[in-house]
């Protein structure tokens, strides 16, 4: 049976495995992401991986971004030790595999296709709602990755041309409305008191009835709304699947951007659209990152 390496590298945790051709994990391992050498800690985390395992044929990563494919290099923003640095020949030369680069959304939304929530859509969105908003596409079948890999960055779409200034230097993205600290921003802004001020208080205080954190998930659900009606209304997406820590708030995010999404949505296949939570969670890009390699690896 055919086995892929897969990995997964975020500015957090490193992760790798080895999987088959029927995305069973059959060997994995993690660890904290260091702030300087990460090289040699994703060296170590392959070897353990690979030691005792069946030999794969291919090799998948998923990376924070951006990414250029053309280089295979990556500049993490949450890795400033990695700027322009060549991932994919650094692993290609680390294991003599084939290997295959990716955004980590991006590998998100492939494994979701493959093995999760995603299962059977023509057209899927997948989206990562956590620190920042990332996301990738999937259609008939295959990763929509762009010219230079970055395709998917829906984060970063503007819902209003008028609106906040984003750490990314646009106007309005998505992002800077509905990702976990922006979230957190506008509630203490507006007098939320919540200890820790984080996300996950804040969701178990909407849960709880507080009027400021219900109004920052109304307002984030709506920024969200806006983005997938638009990226719907361009590539008639049929399933949205919704991953990240924020999503963890359950019907406090689900319930107001399913409403949100009637009010903005229109034309009757935007307003077709099916957005549900991720199934698989943390081993999405895994999975996603093994099927990239499965993809292109080598006939046997």
């Amino acid at each position: 049976m055919t086995c892929v390496l897969a990995i997964d590298i975020g500015g957090t945790k490193l992760a790798a495995a080895l999987v088959d051709e029927t995305g069973s994990i059959l060997r994995s391992a993690t660890r904290p992401t260091p702030r300087t050498d990460v090289m040699n800690a994703l060296a170590a985390l392959v070897s353990e991986v690979k030691t005792g395992g069946p030999p794969p044929v291919a090799a998948g990563i998923g990376c924070a971004g951006p990414i250029d494919l053309a280089t295979g290099t990556v500049s993490p923003v949450n890795m400033p030790s990695w700027r322009g640095f060549p991932l994919r020949d650094e692993v290609r030369k680390l294991t003599g595999l084939p290997t295959m680069l990716a955004g980590d959304a991006q590998c998100f939304a492939l494994g979701e296709h493959w093995l999760g929530a995603g299962q059977g859509s023509d057209a899927l969105l997948g989206i990562v709602v956590s620190t920042g908003i990332g996301g990738g596409l999937v259609i008939n079948g295959s990763p929509l990755l762009g010219p230079t890999g970055n395709a998917g960055h829906v984060g970063h779409m503007s819902v209003d041309p008028n609106g906040e200034r984003c750490e990314c230097g646009g106007r309005g993205c998505v992002e800077r409305y509905s990702s976990g600290p922006n979230l957190v921003r506008w509630a203490v802004g507006h007098g939320w008191k919540g200890e820790p001020a984080d996300a996950r208080t804040l969701a178990e205080d909407a849960a709880a009835g507080d009027p400021v954190a219900l109004a920052a998930f109304e307002r984030g659900a709506r920024a969200l709304a806006g983005m997938i009606a638009s990226v719907t209304a361009a590539t008639e997406t049929t399933k949205v699947v919704v991953g990240g820590g924020v999503s963890m708030a359950g019907k406090v995010l689900f319930e107001p951007l399913a409403r949100a999404l009637d009010d903005v949505a229109g034309l009757a296949f935007v307003r077709a659209v099916r957005v549900v939570p991720s199934v698989l969670g943390v081993r999405a890009s895994l999975a996603g990152a093994a099927k990239l390699a499965l993809d292109h690896s080598p006939p046997t």
